[in-house]
């Protein structure tokens, strides 16, 4: 397998610290209200990622962590008129609704930076006592200038970032880059005792203390969007260098970013969508498509034309599904084996070197179609068609599709019947108009055994599903 790695700006041979295991912290969300959909994309990547390795056999922990206390959520507390901790309750159960809607599995760990205040204390004060931070009025600082490597995954030199940086933004720093790792609380915030004083955490340090805590000194892979780079990543880093003189992760990936119509998703724009907005507008599926389709590193642009484009995508691979009755031969006869199909064994590969390739999804994405039309092509052998059926909804899950098979199926069934019955009453006005009363009358006859009951009204004819007789 190759990662594009954000550290070194190449791609590389994926090799895990432990032989069959893989370890991952990708940045969670800040509660403090709905994610949006620029988040979406990298907490649906990130779960291909966690699909992906599990699919290869490999045994995968996954950390994605919750920001329960920041400045934001303290800002949304006050707008609320309620407590920092109800927001971040509030949000952090909406967070878990949209991302289930989004068909996202749960993390293997998922911890809340105010449920590891001890540690985060411990490492602050570590990195004070080896004189990489410092105390000022309350506050605790990192000391950029200390760490000989700052700067080295964002490729921005401290020197570079101080020159022309307004020094009198914070009086009590050394350096205009030194960031914040201990924050001195103000009247009316949350505190949590410390060494300092009354104070809470910075950002920064919330995330690697989470994600070394559960995941070890060094760990495989640190993921987020490409925004979280710099200052957030960089910072994370720092401290662990500071800390181990070790990296915190050998592979760092990042997805770009999404725009909307060409334009930076921004609130003063009015072009800011949350994920909850578009998911009770397209179906769950369709959105992961959209974002699937594009390498995750590329920027990706939003719009609607594009979401209508994926909902047809996914539309087709339940079509060719539906073309060999796949739920009848899941439930009835058992699902064919692909493995015995060298031709399948081999479009399985094709799919595998796709992803092992920097988690080229749209490439992964393009095996899929070739799946469906093999699925869909009646000039083939059925048993060839049935295990390319099953082949494609292997893989389809790999990339989180089909993960609600029946509850389609069950919707596509209901729309279908109301199309029949609304073709059959259009064919009994065609006989009406012609004063066929006959033919009208053996309609609504025909229809009432089978337990539709129509009503002629003078707007139209009205039907309602009632027991057959």
């Amino acid at each position: 397998m190759i990662l594009y790695n954000t550290k070194t700006r190449k791609k590389e041979e994926f090799i895990p610290l432990k032989a069959g295991k893989v370890s991952i912290y990708a940045c969670g969300p800040t509660v403090y209200n709905y994610f949006h959909i620029g988040n979406a994309r990298a907490f649906v990547f990130f779960d291909v990622v966690y699909r992906y390795f599990e699919y290869r056999g490999m045994e995968v922990t996954y950390v994605q962590n919750i920001t329960d206390i920041d400045d934001k959520i303290i800002t949304q507390s006050v707008d609320e008129g309620i407590s920092f901790s109800e927001v971040a309750a509030k949000y952090t159960l909406a967070f878990h609704q949209d991302c289930a809607a989004l068909g996202i599995k749960l993390p293997t760990v998922q911890p809340l930076a105010t449920h590891v205040m001890d540690d985060i204390i411990s490492t602050i004060q570590a990195l004070v006592s080896k004189g990489f931070a410092y105390e000022s009025n309350g506050d605790v600082y990192f000391d950029t200038v200390s760490l000989a490597s700052y700067g080295s995954l964002s490729g921005k030199k401290t020197e570079e970032q101080q020159t022309g940086a307004r020094v009198a933004e914070n009086l009590f720093k050394r350096n205009p880059t030194d960031f914040t790792l201990w924050k001195k609380s103000k009247p009316g915030e949350p505190v949590w005792q410390s060494p300092w004083g009354e104070g809470r955490p910075g950002w920064h340090t919330e995330c690697v203390v989470m994600s070394q805590k559960y995941l070890g000194e060094t760990f495989d892979i640190h993921g987020g969007g490409i925004d979280l780079v710099f200052p957030h990543h960089e910072n994370e880093l720092a401290q662990a260098m500071a800390l181990t003189g070790k990296p915190l992760a050998n592979y760092w990936m990042h997805n770009g970013f999404l725009n909307i119509e060409g334009e930076k998703m921004s609130k003063s724009l009015k072009n800011f969508f949350t994920a909850r907005d578009i998911l009770r507008e397209y179906d769950s599926e369709a959105i992961r498509f959209f974002f699937l389709s594009k390498h995750y590193r590329s920027p990706i642009d939003f719009n609607r034309e594009l979401i209508e484009e994926s909902n047809r995508a996914v539309a087709n691979f339940y079509s060719a599904l539906k073309s060999i009755d796949y739920l009848s031969l899941r439930d009835s006869k058992g699902l064919p084996d692909y493995h015995q199909n060298d031709e399948l064994r081999a479009i399985e590969e094709e799919f595998m070197a796709s992803m092992d390739d920097d988690f080229n999804t749209a490439k992964a994405i393009a095996v899929l179609f070739d799946l469906s039309k093999r699925t869909k092509n009646t000039s083939t052998d059925l048993q060839d068609r049935q295990a390319t059926a099953v082949l494609l909804v292997h893989l389809g899950r790999v990339l989180g599709f089909f993960q609600k098979i029946d509850e389609h199926f069950a919707e596509r069934k209901i729309d279908l019947s109301s199309q029949l019955v609304e073709l059959i009453l259009s064919y009994r006005k065609e006989a009406r108009d012609r004063k066929d009363w006959a033919m009208s009358d053996k309609i609504r006859d025909d229809l009432a055994n089978y337990g539709i009951g129509i009503k002629d009204t003078a707007q139209g004819c009205t039907w309602e599903i009632k027991e057959p007789k």
